[in-house]
């Protein structure tokens, strides 16, 4: 059979259609529910027993509430062009350091033995989730305005001096190590992907660093008294305490979640079924929740969970790739860089392998400002995404009708 054309007939020819990611959005759901059903399993306990609250909904009633006024907002910023909140990248940055400041103040709150909260009428919020972002939109807008001159080494190191402001900020106004590692580490990930020629030098850095701290560790493991002794004497405030713990063979709330892990076996003693949340691991629902997941769901569930985090990593990757300029790729890159981050370093603290640091699990722990912060990053890579635009064939018929003959 052939097919003969006339005067109009059939051209191609090619068009863009907007994207949106929903491979994203719908696994960033399926973490918030399974997040929801978590929390309500690891809180009820201690929310009934409490004195001041004495209703096992309580955290999941308020956690429900954040997650629904989070969703809102990531559809909202997703619409948003993030060259628009770009503009706002350099206040934003300034902002984060102030109200850092602001922590020594009294409008500062102390709670668990640290002042790192910040109380501005009903609001309670710690200004250094607010320095994540901030370092994640106004970094790789240095990057860009520096163009050529970013190959030049002091051009890079007036870089890391941005993020390491933010990281000083978060450690010594908030006593935020934690945050003030996340954040150098956000700050190097962003700097690799802009220049990747540069990485050796970079991961150079951080190789010698990383074999400097793991030196020091190993010394103090092998002089345990210098160690007790400055804790005694209150030198280095609960962080040094924290170490002292680790290195003396672990905390007793460690302990008592590698126990749940344990305990749960690979599929778990069952959803609701956790004996370790009953009073034994205070405050279960919150750094600690993963011990509670697989004391529940077993290494299955664990695995299930790691899945989740994967394949969101995964979308953040695929949006990078394909930013429509390197702006959104670098931003993208340093949420991607964030979340994973904050994931490994929860997951080593349950099981015992670094010291506790007070890092929840993005998505899964309890607490409204971390949620409505984590989510804003993802509205922003929602934002990068739907720029993504892709060309598709569209056949055109002319006015003439084909001739078909046989």
């Amino acid at each position: 059979m052939s097919q003969n054309g006339t005067a109009g007939g059939t051209q191609r020819r090619k068009r863009t259609a907007g994207y949106y990611d929903y491979n994203l959005l719908l696994c960033l759901i399926l973490l918030m529910s399974f997040g929801l059903i978590m929390l309500y399993s690891a809180s009820a306990y201690e929310a009934y027993t409490s004195s001041n609250i004495t209703d096992n909904m309580y955290f999941f009633k308020h956690q429900l509430r954040n997650s629904v006024v989070a969703f809102v907002w990531v559809l909202i910023l997703s619409k948003m062009s993030y060259h628009f909140m770009a503009k706002f990248a350099g206040f934003l940055y300034v902002l984060a350091f102030v109200l850092m400041a602001l922590v020594k103040s009294p409008l500062g709150i102390e709670e668990f033995g640290a002042r790192r909260w910040l109380k501005i009428g009903p609001i309670q919020f710690q200004p250094s989730e607010i320095a994540k972002i901030a370092v994640i939109m106004f970094v790789p807008l240095v990057i860009l305005q520096m163009g050529r001159k970013y190959k030049i080494v002091k051009a890079q190191g007036f870089v890391f001096l941005l993020g390491l402001i933010q990281a000083l900020g978060a450690w010594i106004l908030t006593e935020n190590l934690s945050t003030g590692i996340i954040i150098m580490l956000i700050t190097v990930t962003i700097m690799i992907v802009a220049s990747p020629k540069q990485k050796k030098r970079v991961l150079a850095a951080i190789g010698i660093l990383f074999c400097a701290g793991v030196g020091v560790l190993i010394y103090l493991k092998t002089h345990l008294s210098i160690l007790e002794e400055m804790v005694e004497d209150e030198v280095g405030g609960y962080q040094l305490n924290r170490v002292y713990e680790w290195l003396a063979g672990g905390s007793y709330q460690v302990h008592q979640g590698l126990y749940a892990i344990g305990a749960g076996g690979f599929f778990g003693k069952g959803l609701g079924n956790s004996t370790q949340k009953l009073g034994t691991i205070p405050e279960a629902q919150n750094d600690m929740i993963f011990s509670i997941i697989c004391e529940e769901l077993g290494v299955f569930g664990a695995l299930l969970l790691l899945l989740m985090f994967g394949y969101l990593l995964y979308r953040l990757f695929v949006i990078a790739q394909n930013a429509r300029d390197l702006y959104g790729t670098l931003v993208v890159s340093g949420v991607f860089g964030h979340i994973a981050l904050q994931v490994i370093l929860n997951i080593l603290v349950v099981l015992g392998m670094m010291p506790a640091t007070g890092i929840t699990l993005p998505f899964i722990s309890y607490g409204g400002t971390s949620l409505l912060f984590l989510m804003t990053e993802l509205g922003v890579a929602l934002s990068v995404a739907n720029s993504i635009r892709l060309e598709e064939s569209e056949v055109r018929l002319g006015s003439a009708s084909a001739d078909r003959t046989a």
